[in-house]
């Protein structure tokens, strides 16, 4: 068993055995009641945005395993074991993808999950939508896209969490740390899964420690963290363990290494996409 495997299995056993252990309630794990005495149908565990990129750096393999991935994610049972675990037992989720600063487009929009079924017709709408690829890549302006979705839906999540997927940095639309900024003056979480399966030199894009990148100018929040995906085998395992970790609310620290919430000097220019584009093919 590699490095990757022995992560994964250790996760997931740590998340079911998590998601199974007998606790008493507190103020996190008491179903949310409306003035009326009624559990409020509008009110959800968390509101889950899935932004994906689709830029060309992405190969047409690539984007069906990403797709495969989540579709499968959404339907495993780790996943609808994390989903009871929680005080409604339901979510809102909206998966959408992205490439340039303005190009963005709703694949699922809004759907609350709350068992096997509505977790398969999700996933259904995901696998069936025809592939499409784009130029650039704007995780920036995928945040602003998704910031609005959020504020703007009629559900009422405990936790709004925004999951950016993307093998490169932001090299198009505004800096990615001022979306990052913004998004989270609203006590929005952002997770990142920074997807690292080529060599570098394969895309002129492409750098070297994008799950630094990610770790330092992409996700924040309380308990936010990243998944780095190295190997093109364990692109399910890493989506799937990102989602049941997302869902049950988990506290990273037990399972991955959490990014500090103090936010220290970047380690990576957060910049250094934009001076790899204009570098090579200029403003």
């Amino acid at each position: 068993m590699n490095c990757w495997s022995s992560f994964a299995a250790v996760l997931l056993t740590s998340a079911a055995a998590l998601l199974s252990a007998d606790a008493a309630p507190t103020p996190s794990t008491v179903s949310p009641i409306n003035s009326a005495g009624a559990r409020d149908p509008n009110t959800v565990d968390v509101e889950l945005v899935l932004a994906v990129d689709i830029s060309y750096s992405m190969d047409i393999d690539e984007l069906a395993l990403q797709r495969e991935g989540y579709a499968q994610a959404l339907q495993s049972s780790e996943f609808l074991q994390a989903l009871k675990s929680g005080p409604t037992g339901r979510i809102a989720i909206t998966y959408f993808e992205w490439a340039a600063s303005s190009d963005q487009k709703v694949v699922v929009p809004w759907q609350v999950i709350d068992g096997p079924e509505s977790a398969d017709a999700v996933a259904a709408v995901i696998l069936n939508t025809p592939i499409r690829r784009a130029s650039r890549t704007s995780i920036s302006g995928a945040i602003s896209f998704a910031v609005p979705l959020l504020q703007d839906n009629s559900y009422h999540g405990l936790r709004r969490v925004i999951d950016i997927s993307g093998d490169g940095p932001n090299n198009n639309g505004a800096p990615v740390t001022s979306a990052r900024d913004a998004a989270l003056q609203l006590g929005i979480v952002i997770n990142g899964l920074p997807i690292m399966v080529k060599e570098p030199s394969y895309s002129t894009m492409d750098i070297n420690d994008l799950d630094v990148y990610y770790e330092d100018c992409v996700i924040g929040g309380p308990g936010s963290f990243a998944i780095a995906i190295k190997h093109r085998d364990r692109f399910k395992d890493a989506i799937r363990s990102k989602l049941v970790m997302e869902v049950a609310g988990l506290s990273p620290e037990r399972l991955v290494q959490p990014v500090a919430e103090t936010r220290r000097e970047p380690r990576v220019s957060c910049l250094v996409g934009e001076k790899i584009w204009d570098d090579r093919w200029g403003k």
